[in-house]
């Protein structure tokens, strides 16, 4: 008899101990890893506020990670590592069609748009005096981001638009950390670096040593826009940095997120809510925030975007394309 008691209240105390851990498992079975960017750029500080929104608001369990950047990201989720990551729109459109940057690796379909965030700005940096236009990189050490990144897709882009060619520089293949420190040193004489403005690297670099940017304007970046359709124009209002006395004209792509096709529809629902739904908090956090909009996040029109980010988005009467 006392024996049968003892292995009733045994199985209880099993029982309980059971439902207490299963409890505790459903409420961090989903976790995410959130590939960024540099420790020097936007998307590392900014990812790290979004994480933290999607892990208070959206109970999943998202780590952000700092990385290489928009390629690394999308080949992370393609591979199952990641479930989130941080893009540049032109890149996005050359892994969904294989070109470019994903010519040699070929296409992905593997991953699907939460939304656009933040304008990154193509930004041209220099403490040279000599150098005051594009066309003045002709002959000089500049540093075009790594190998195969977007920063140097871009970078292509604006010296092809002056009629430069990688002969008439020497280039260098540097993350925006190596770049600062590069450019303090005289290592190099200019650096392209594509980032929301203000960045780290630059803000630091214009404290501590000064820094000039070089405008990309007039007839030159019309030539772009028109040659690439996936840059904006784009202002940096002067006093964006330390010593900006004036405005600084230029182009942009927009900082999108992307999440892995395989993420089910109400976890990319409630990632999305938790983002949208707290725009004026996250402003406090970073100053990003304060170009977070619907409009901005639905503008991506070449990839599809994930059934769950569009159901948010049609509950505030904007439909964006989920196809391929």
């Amino acid at each position: 008899m006392m024996r049968n008691s003892i292995t009733r209240k045994l199985c209880l105390v099993m029982s309980l101990l059971l439902v207490l851990c299963l409890s505790g498992c459903g409420s961090s079975s989903t976790r995410m890893m959130f590939g960024t960017g540099g420790t020097a750029g936007t998307y590392y500080a900014y990812g790290g506020v979004i994480a933290q929104y999607m892990r208070n608001y959206a109970d999943v369990r998202v780590t952000a990670v700092s990385t290489g950047g928009s390629k690394v990201n999308i080949q992370s989720i393609q591979d199952g590592d990641f479930q989130l990551g941080f893009t540049q729109s032109d890149v996005m459109s050359y892994a969904w069609n294989g070109t470019r940057a994903f010519e040699t690796d070929g296409a992905t379909h593997d991953f699907r748009v939460l939304g656009c965030l933040y304008a990154e700005t193509v930004q041209l940096i220099t403490m040279d005096e000599d150098i005051n236009s594009v066309e003045d990189l002709k002959g000089k050490s500049v540093s075009i981001g790594e190998a195969g990144s977007g920063v140097y897709f871009n970078a292509m882009d604006v010296l092809n638009g002056a009629g430069i060619t990688l002969d008439d520089i020497n280039p260098q293949y540097q993350s925006f950390e190596d770049s600062k420190e590069s450019l303090k040193d005289g290592k190099i004489d200019a650096a392209f670096i594509v980032a929301g403005a203000p960045t780290t690297a630059i803000t630091e670099l214009a404290t501590t040593n000064g820094v000039k940017l070089i405008n990309i304007d007039g007839e030159f970046r019309d030539k772009i826009l028109e040659e690439c359709p996936y840059y904006n124009a784009l202002t940096i209002p002067a006093g964006t940095y330390p010593g900006q006395d004036e405005d600084v004209e230029t182009i942009t792509v927009e900082a999108t997120l992307i999440v892995s096709a395989n993420v089910d529809e109400e976890t990319v629902y409630n990632l999305t809510a938790a983002i949208f739904d707290h725009t004026e908090d996250i402003t406090v956090e970073n100053a990003k925030g304060a170009e977070l909009s619907l409009e901005t996040a639905t503008s991506v029109s070449d990839v599809p975007y994930h059934e769950g980010a569009a159901r948010y988005y049609a509950e505030h009467g904007i439909t964006v394309n989920t196809t391929e």
